[in-house]
Order: C-alpha cells, then sequence, then structure tokens
C-alpha cells in the first residue's frame, strides 16, 4: 500500500513536469522558425526545406506536421491541442483538402495541399524576419535595417564576413525589383528565400558561376564542382562526390553542368519534396492499401498528420499508468 501511494506521488509529479521536461521524451522536438533563410548545404547548394525530417536515422514529425499545416505557429498549437480537439480541428482540414467532395484524399490533393503548405511556411518565415529587421516598423527594408539584424553593429564583425556580406548585398539589389532603395514584403520574401522566387534563379546561377567556374566557359566541371576543397579530402570522399556528380547532378552525362543542371542543383524541388512527403504519409496512414487514404485513415493516424498532446506525451503517462495499475 505505501510502495503504490509512493508509485501514484512520484507520477502526479512526473505528470506535471513532463510538459516542460524536455528530457522526460527523446523524441519530443520544439518546431523552430528557420533563422537563416539562406542555409547551404556543403556543396552550395541550398538547404531543402525537409532537411531535418530525417537526422542521423531518426525520424521528426514536426516537417509532416507543418506540411499539412502550413505554419510553424499552427503546427505549435496543434501540440498544446488534446487528442480530441485535433482530430475535430484536423477533420475540418480535409474537407478543404478533398478537391473533389468524395471524401478520400488522392494523392493529387494531398501533393497540392503539401505544395500550398510549402508556400505557407515560406511567408511565415519571411513576415516574421521581416518584422524583426524592420526596426523603424515601416513595413518595409532597408539595407542599413538589414545589416544591423544580421551583423550587428560591430565594423569588425562585417569585416569578418565581408564575403557573407557583399554577396548578400548582391541580392538584396536584385531583390529590389523597383529600385527604390527598399524591400517591400514581397521583395523581401525574394530576398530571404530566392531559391522559392523563379525570378531570382538568373542571379542564382551567375553568383555560382562566378563562385565556380574558373574557366569561364559557361560550365561547371567536376574538378570545378569540388574546387579547392579537394586538397584537404582522401580518396574516399572524392570518389562518393564523383559518383554524385555523375549520377545526381551531370543530368546528360557529358561531364559537365550546364545551367539547367547548375540550378537544378541548386534549387531544391519543392515539387519532389511534396511527392516524397505524400509517400511518407501514405505509407504511414494507408491501412487498406488502395492507394488513397480515407477520412477515417487519416484521423486514425491523425498524429502522423498534426500533433496534439497524445503525440507528446500521451503515450508516456499511458506506460506510467499501467505500470502502476500493475503494482
Amino acid at each position: 500500500m505505501v510502495l503504490r501511494i509512493f508509485t501514484v506521488l512520484v507520477v502526479v509529479c512526473v505528470v506535471q513536469l513532463l510538459p516542460s521536461c524536455e528530457a522526460a521524451s527523446a523524441h519530443i522536438r520544439s518546431h523552430q522558425h528557420k533563422t537563416n533563410e539562406n542555409e547551404r548545404l556543403e556543396d552550395g547548394a541550398f538547404s531543402p526545406r525537409d532537411s531535418d525530417h530525417y537526422v542521423d536515422g531518426e525520424h521528426h514529425n514536426e516537417f509532416d506536421h507543418e506540411a499539412i499545416l502550413g505554419s510553424v505557429k499552427e503546427a505549435e498549437e496543434f501540440d498544446k491541442l488534446p487528442a480530441a480537439e485535433s482530430k475535430k480541428r484536423l477533420r475540418i482540414l480535409l474537407d478543404k483538402m478533398d478537391l473533389n467532395g468524395d471524401q478520400f484524399i488522392e494523392r493529387h490533393e494531398l501533393k497540392a495541399w503539401i505544395l500550398r503548405s510549402f508556400s505557407m511556411l515560406t511567408e511565415e518565415e519571411s513576415k516574421d524576419r521581416l518584422e524583426d529587421a524592420d526596426s523603424n516598423e515601416d513595413g518595409r527594408i532597408t539595407w542599413e535595417e538589414i545589416l544591423h539584424d544580421t551583423y550587428g553593429s560591430d565594423p569588425e564583425d562585417l569585416a569578418i564576413d565581408e564575403k557573407l556580406v557583399s554577396d548578400d548585398k548582391a541580392t538584396f539589389d536584385v531583390a529590389d525589383q523597383d529600385k527604390d532603395g527598399f524591400l517591400n514584403t514581397e521583395e523581401f520574401k525574394a530576398y530571404t528565400h530566392p531559391e522559392e522566387t523563379p525570378r531570382m534563379f538568373p542571379f542564382l546561377l551567375e553568383q555560382a558561376l562566378d563562385e565556380k567556374d574558373t574557366d569561364k566557359d559557361g560550365f561547371i566541371s567536376f574538378q570545378e564542382f569540388i574546387g579547392v576543397k579537394a586538397k584537404n579530402e582522401n580518396k574516399e570522399w572524392l570518389l562518393v562526390e564523383k559518383d554524385k556528380f555523375d549520377h545526381e547532378h551531370d543530368k546528360n552525362g557529358d561531364g559537365k553542368l550546364d545551367s539547367t543542371e547548375i540550378l537544378a542543383w541548386l534549387v531544391p524541388s519543392n515539387e519532389d519534396l511534396a511527392t516524397d512527403e505524400v509517400d511518407h504519409l501514405f505509407a504511414a496512414s494507408d491501412d487498406d492499401h488502395d492507394n488513397r487514404l480515407s477520412f477515417e485513415e487519416i484521423l486514425e493516424h491523425h498524429d502522423v498528420f498534426v500533433g496534439s498532446e497524445a503525440t507528446d506525451y500521451g503515450d508516456y503517462l499511458h506506460d506510467i499508468e499501467r505500470f502502476t495499475d500493475e503494482l
């Protein structure tokens, strides 16, 4: 009896502490806005939106939830909802997702919804960044405001990051479509997300060629692609990079990257990411394998599509309750 009372007290303490204790469950991760919209991979390409979906073999469902809700803030809110309320709100979204009104979500319907979500996430990320940088709150951004927000006011910091500052200024100038020295909401989105703004693609191509096309022939060979970095790497690294260059980047197999291939390497394809996400969500929830998702299947697997309290720590509490019942 004493043991049971003690155990119950421990359970109560755990329940009270669990929501604010990240260590209570290793799989809990918070949604985070992108702090560096222009984040690049090691080879110079823009980081794809799903770069944190799988990390070191571990799946993180934050990406799935944001791909459905189209908002980091909404995803955070769903994480705090009871499971019943989360399902209720998800059911409302399904009616909007179901383009032909047949109470099933087809692959093309889910893909269209995810692409819409990606666009909404970009707008949210850019809007939040604009609000952070807009020191005089006039709804538009000057280069000076970006300098101060990104690099601070210390001249030494600007000197250290001279190349980054120069590249950022060039991006700002191209994003400033009307050349008035200010970035409005749409122009600022082009600045923060040039990889998702088609009118910025010629500039990105020019940047890549300036940096890597050392013989100025308008193409990037493998040697130019790996650059000086190859001097500090081993043979195994070179073989891996050569294989990636030949089979992923060099689509036509002519031994060099042309303009189309350079952009395909630089700019992540949201179409491909959306297709992969559709495959992932179908694999997790298409229980009858009919290649379409009923509303019931999605609601049954609501934790795959959107968050709730139950997905964060409900299972953990259930295990504790079962343990106390067995004492």
